[in-house]
């Protein structure tokens, strides 16, 4: 048996690929990239083949910050988030069975983003963000029930977070509305 050397560069995956592409969207709308830099970065990035050539193509962004992840898991029972709770930038919400309630209406959020991963397996889950949320749910696969959401009228007033609402829904419901002002 031969044993391989400990310099070999690295394969990446898609996940590594989307966590990167997350990564310089982030310091575009932070600010940190200009709008030629993000395409210089963004080619560097779905050309990448190895962890170095992904490396160097994010080295000149800023650290992520820490808490920007953020898992809640449950094989079973309720999973609740409400009140004046911080919000990551990334929320991954796994549950096998059981009811998902995320309430965002009075919850502190700090980043213009906010990813939000499910991966529900049979129940139904309740999201309400802020009434000047913008909602995206192109990247929800749902199995059994469509999602039901009604994007409110857009007012002149400020644009709140983008809220992009991923991942599963298996034999369940995801319900999406905007609180009330």
């Amino acid at each position: 048996m031969t044993s391989l050397p400990e310099d070999l560069p690295t394969a990446i995956g898609d996940e590594d690929r989307d966590a990167a592409v997350r990564r310089l969207q982030e310091a575009y709308a932070d600010g940190y990239l200009s709008h030629e830099e993000m395409d210089g970065h963004l080619g560097q990035v779905l050309a990448a083949t190895r962890r170095s050539e992904l490396d160097a193509a994010l080295s000149s962004l800023p650290a992520e910050k820490p808490g920007t992840i953020a898992t809640i898991g449950a094989a079973g029972g309720r999973i609740k988030r409400s009140g004046a709770w911080q919000v990551p930038r990334t929320l991954k919400v796994a549950s096998a069975y059981g009811r998902v309630r995320l309430d965002l209406s009075r919850a502190v959020i700090e980043h213009p983003v906010i990813d939000i991963e499910l991966a529900v397996g049979t129940g139904r889950a309740k999201i309400t963000v802020p009434h000047d949320a913008v909602v995206v749910l192109d990247e929800l696969n749902t199995g059994w029930k469509d999602y039901r959401y009604q994007p409110p009228r857009r007012s002149s007033g400020p644009r709140g977070p983008e809220i992009r609402i991923s991942g599963t829904m298996g034999f369940g419901r995801l319900t999406v509305r905007h609180a009330r002002r």
